[in-house]
C-alpha cells in the first residue's frame, strides 16, 4: 500500500512530502544548528546513550523523557513506544531513531523521528503538557479513495470507532494511555475497521482526551475525507485508523454494529447467541462495579500507607495529622526520580554538600528540579531532613526556594526543589569573570530579595523561623536573578514569645556566624541579621568574608570595610567588575546597612522589617550611627596554641553549581 505523508510545521503554514515508509524525520532548521565539537553535541550523545534503555526499562510504560546539560547548552529528549510492542522492540526502535536523527538531520538542534513503533524528539526546549499539541506533527494517509456510495457510512463508522478508542486510551488503567479498537463494517472488500489511540503516559486522562480531540478535530476533515486510512503522529499523542489490522494482538476494544449492544472491551465481548440482555447487563455491571470499588479501596489504602510510612521513616516526634497530610501530598516515586536524573548520573550532578549530592532532574511534565539525595551511609542529616521537609512544605514566599516533593522509598531520603538555572550566588559573585553578569541593579535586587525572604521567616510567616545558615551558597538565583533562600536543614522554630535559645551544638558556616552564637551558642533572629549583613558586604565588594589559618588576608572583610569606612574610603572596596556603573549614594547606603547588621551586640542590630524599610527609603542621612563591628579572631590551630578556647566549629563544604547544600560541622 502506498502512503503519502505531509509535515505540519510549527506554524502550520507549510507542508513537505516525506518518504512513503517510516522512519519519517522532521528537521526543524528554524531552531538553529550546533557545531560538531560543541557542548550541545556532547549533551545529545549523553542523552542518546541512555534513552533507549530508560524507554524500555518498564514494560508497562515504554516512555522516557529527560535532559542533559545546563542553559544555554541544555538538550531535552522524549521517547514513546507504541503500547502493543515489547521492551526489546522499543529499545531497538529508539536506538535506530536516534541514529537516523544524526544521519538525516545532521547538526540540527530540534529533530523529531517518527518510526514504527516509536517516536523520538530532541530539542533545546522542554516538552510541557499544554496545547497546542501540533508541534512537529506528521500526517499520513492511504492514497486509495472510497467510493461515493461507501464514504458516508465508512466515515460515520470510523468516527464512532475512533471516539470509543480515544476514550479507552484516556481511561487506560495500565498507565500506558493506549487503546486499540475494531468495529464491523458491511463491505465485502473490508468487513472491519481498526483504530489506535495513544498519549504519553505522564498525561492525565483529561489531558490525553484534550490532546487527541485536538488533533482529530483539526486534521481529520482536511486530510482524511474519503480515505481508507490515515494517521496523525504527534509528540504527545497520536491516532490511526485502517481497513486492515496494523497492531499486535487482539484489539482492546470491540464495537458491535450500531444497532447492537454498547461497546465493550475485547475481554468482555460476549459473541452472538446471547439474547438475555438483563443477564448480560448484570454480568458486566456487577464485576465492573466490584472492580471499581476494589481499585478505589486499594488506591486509598496505598496512599494512606505511603503517608504513614513517610512519617514513620522520618520518626517525626512532633508530627501532627496536618504534617502527615503535607508530607503525603509531596511524595514522589523513586522510579520517577531515577528517570528524571538519569539514574543519578554524574552527568546530572550539580554539587555536593555535607550530607549528600544534588542532581539536576526533569519531571515527566517538563518541570526542571534540583534533587538533593542524602547519602544512605550517613547518620548525619536525618534531623536536618525532618526540619527541612516540615518547614519548607509550610512556607510560601517568592524569595524562598519551593519544595517540589520528597521520596522515602528503599531507604532513600531525597528532596526535590525547583531548579534555579543561575545556580547559587557564590558561583557567580566570587568568580572574576562571572561577576560581570551582576550589574548593580541585579545586586540590589538580590539584597532586597534576601531581606524580604528573611523578614517573612522572622516576622510574617505563621512560624517564627531562624535559618542559622544564611550564606552566599544558600542563596539560589532563578533565570531573572531573583534570589531564593534555600537549605533549611539547620533552621530552628521559635515560639512567638521566644527571643533566643542557647544550644550546645553550634551549626553553621564560619565567617557568617554571629559572635554570640559562635562563642556562646546564643541563637536568635539577630544571628540571621548578622549573616545577612555579611552577605550584603560580600555582594557590594565581591569578596568573601574569609579568615582561615592559611589565609593571606590579614583582616577579615568586616573589619577591612570598617577601616575604610572610618577613613571615608569605603568606595574603594566596591567590586571592580561594576566598572563604576553604580549610584554611589545607594551603594554606600548598603554598606552602612551591612555594617549595622554586623554590630557586636545583638540588641544594636536592626530587625529585618527595619532593614527593608532602610533599603527602600531615600532618607540615607537618617540611618542610625555605627559603632565598631565584631572583631573576628583568626582561626587558631590547636597544635600551635593548645590553650585555645575558641569554641566554634569548622565547616566542611564543597563547591556547587546549583547548590542546595547542608553544612556539616566538625567539633573542635
Amino acid at each position: 500500500m502506498v502512503v503519502v505523508a505531509t509535515l505540519v510545521a510549527l506554524t502550520l503554514l507549510s507542508t513537505a512530502a516525506l518518504q512513503a515508509q517510516p522512519p519519517w524525520p522532521i528537521c526543524e532548521t528554524s531552531s538553529g544548528n550546533y557545531t560538531k565539537n560543541s557542548t550541545y553535541k556532547a549533551n545529545i550523545e549523553y542523552l542518546a546513550s541512555f534513552l533507549p534503555q530508560y524507554a524500555s526499562s518498564n514494560p508497562n510504560y515504554l516512555f522516557a523523557s529527560g535532559s542533559s546539560g545546563i542553559s544555554p547548552d541544555v538538550i531535552y529528549a522524549i521517547a514513546l513506544c507504541r503500547g502493543d510492542t515489547n521492551a526489546s522492540s522499543c529499545a531497538t526502535c529508539v536506538a535506530a531513531a536516534i541514529q537516523a536523527a544524526g544521519e538525516v538531520c545532521p547538526l540540527v538542534k530540534t529533530v523529531t523521528i517518527y518510526d514504527d513503533p516509536c517516536i523520538v524528539r530532541f530539542s533545546e526546549q522542554g516538552f510541557p503538557i499544554r496545547p497546542p499539541y501540533d508541534t512537529g506533527m506528521t500526517i499520513t494517509w492511504n492514497y486509495e479513495n472510497l467510493s461515493a456510495a461507501v464514504a458516508p457510512s465508512f466515515e460515520a463508522a470510523t468516527a464512532r470507532l475512533v471516539n470509543a478508542t480515544v476514550e479507552y486510551a484516556a481511561a487506560d488503567q495500565t498507565t500506558r494511555r493506549f487503546g486499540t479498537g475494531e468495529a464491523p463494517f458491511d463491505d465485502e472488500e473490508f468487513p472491519k475497521i481498526y483504530s489506535l489511540a495513544q498519549c504519553t503516559p505522564d498525561m492525565t486522562a483529561d489531558q490525553c482526551r484534550s490532546c487527541l480531540w485536538y488533533i482529530i478535530g483539526r486534521f481529520t476533515k482536511e486530510f482524511f475525507a474519503g480515505k481508507k486510512g490515515g494517521r496523525v503522529l504527534g509528540v504527545r499523542c497520536n491516532y490511526r485508523f485502517e481497513t486492515y489490522p496494523f497492531f499486535y494482538g487482539r484489539p482492546l476494544l470491540q464495537l458491535q454494529p450500531p444497532n447492537g449492544p454498547s461497546p465493550a472491551p475485547a475481554s468482555q465481548a460476549t459473541g452472538e447467541g446471547i439474547t438475555d440482555n438483563r443477564s448480560k447487563v448484570v454480568a458486566i455491571a456487577v464485576p465492573t462495579i466490584a472492580a471499581v470499588l476494589i481499585t478505589f479501596i486499594a488506591c486509598w489504602y496505598c496512599l494512606w500507607r505511603r503517608r504513614r510510612l513517610a512519617a514513620k521513616a522520618l520518626q517525626l516526634k512532633s508530627t501532627t495529622p496536618d504534617d502527615i497530610e503535607s508530607i503525603g501530598s509531596l511524595l514522589l516515586d523513586l522510579s520517577t526520580l531515577r528517570v528524571a536524573t538519569g539514574d543519578f548520573s554524574e552527568h546530572k550532578r550539580l554539587g555536593e554538600g555535607g550530607f549528600g549530592v544534588v542532581y539536576k532532574g526533569d519531571l515527566p511534565d517538563g518541570q526542571e528540579i534540583a534533587v538533593k539525595r542524602l547519602a544512605q551511609t550517613s547518620r548525619q542529616g536525618i534531623e536536618e531532613l525532618k526540619t527541612e521537609l516540615l518547614l519548607v512544605a509550610k512556607l510560601n514566599h517568592n524569595n524562598l526556594v519551593r519544595l517540589i516533593g520528597v521520596c522515602l522509598e528503599e531507604n532513600e531520603k531525597i528532596l526535590a526543589y525547583e531548579y534555579m538555572p543561575n545556580r547559587s550566588l557564590d558561583t557567580i559573585l566570587f568568580d572574576a569573570e562571572k561577576a560581570k553578569e551582576l550589574d548593580w541593579a541585579q545586586r540590589f535586587k538580590i539584597i532586597s530579595g534576601i531581606a524580604r525572604g528573611l523578614q517573612y521567616l522572622h516576622e510574617d510567616s505563621q512560624l517564627k523561623i531562624v535559618h542559622r545558615d544564611l550564606k552566599a551558597s544558600n542563596v539560589l538565583l532563578d533565570s531573572a536573578y531573583n534570589p531564593k533562600i534555600s537549605d533549611f536543614g539547620l533552621a530552628k522554630i521559635f515560639g512567638r514569645d521566644q527571643s533566643h535559645v542557647v544550644t550546645n551544638r553550634i551549626a553553621g558556616t564560619y565567617g557568617y556566624m554571629s559572635p554570640e552564637y559562635a562563642m556562646r551558642g546564643q541563637c536568635s533572629m539577630k544571628s540571621d541579621v548578622f549573616s545577612f549583613g555579611v552577605l550584603v558586604l560580600e555582594i557590594v565588594t565581591g569578596r568573601r568574608n574569609y579568615v582561615s589559618y592559611n589565609s593571606e588576608q590579614d583582616v577579615d572583610l568586616i573589619n577591612l570595610i570598617w577601616e575604610h569606612w572610618t577613613r571615608d574610603k569605603a568606595i574603594n572596596l566596591i567590586d571592580a567588575s561594576l566598572n563604576s556603573n553604580y549610584p554611589a549614594d545607594i551603594v554606600l547606603k548598603c554598606i552602612h546597612i551591612g555594617l549595622l547588621c554586623v554590630e557586636q551586640k545583638p540588641t544594636d542590630r536592626s530587625l529585618m522589617s527595619a532593614v527593608n524599610y532602610m533599603l527602600n527609603s531615600n532618607a540615607a542621612a537618617c540611618l542610625p550611627p555605627l559603632s565598631r563591628p565584631t572583631i573576628w579572631f583568626r582561626e587558631t590551630d590547636d597544635e600551635l596554641n593548645p590553650k585555645a578556647s575558641i569554641s566554634w566549629g569548622r565547616t566542611k563544604t564543597k563547591s556547587s553549581r546549583n547548590e542546595v547544600s547542608i553544612t556539616e560541622i566538625e567539633s573542635r
